[in-house]
């Protein structure tokens, strides 16, 4: 795998404050070996504990050998979801950050295993719930997976409650595949 790009990890840092809603009062920070923790609370231990560790504010914590990023959670954000990613995710992350279409040329993984942010299922860009667009309070620990060919997702579910893996944000480019996970400690 290639090494994370700064233009990658700015995407997603960024990434995480615009998709989550900013309740008002902040968290004191966190020790860094704190941050590594809940950082590689995200995924399993074979991938996390080789993954480049990056903080909110783009530093890196720990120099990874495996090509997966992981972040740790925002505690000022609802819910606890951190997350990990590998190469394809993160040029996800950067084409959505500039609302441009991804180019995902090969299966892409993401976990949240801890859980995720609230989050419109059907809107890409929504901050906030409204009548039409099936927010999530929280989508629950989960994987996510990016294919090359959108059309696979077409015989998907959309249901977010249907008890197995569901289609976000179909109908856009930045649709993907959320399988739901046991939750890790």
């Amino acid at each position: 795998m290639h090494s994370i790009t700064a233009p990658a990890l700015t995407a997603l840092v960024w990434a995480m404050a615009v998709l989550t809603i900013q309740p008002a009062g902040a968290q004191q920070p966190l020790s860094d070996r704190a941050l590594v923790a809940s950082a590689r609370s995200a995924a399993p231990a074979s991938i996390s504990e080789r993954a480049t560790i990056v903080d909110l504010q783009q530093r890196t914590l720990h120099e990874g050998t495996n090509g997966w990023v992981c972040m740790p959670d925002d505690p000022n954000i609802p819910n606890d979801s951190p997350m990990c990613l590998d190469e394809p995710w993160l040029g996800f992350v950067t084409a959505y950050m500039n609302k441009r279409p991804p180019e995902v040329t090969r299966i892409g993984f993401g976990y949240m295993l801890r859980g995720d942010m609230p989050v419109s299922n059907t809107d890409p860009f929504s901050t906030g719930p409204t009548a039409e667009n099936q927010w999530l309070a929280d989508g629950g620990p989960h994987i996510m997976m990016l294919v090359p060919d959108a059309e696979l997702l077409n015989e998907m579910s959309t249901d977010p409650h249907n008890g197995g893996p569901w289609v976000m944000w179909t109908g856009t480019p930045y649709a993907h595949l959320m399988i739901p996970a046991e939750r890790r400690r």
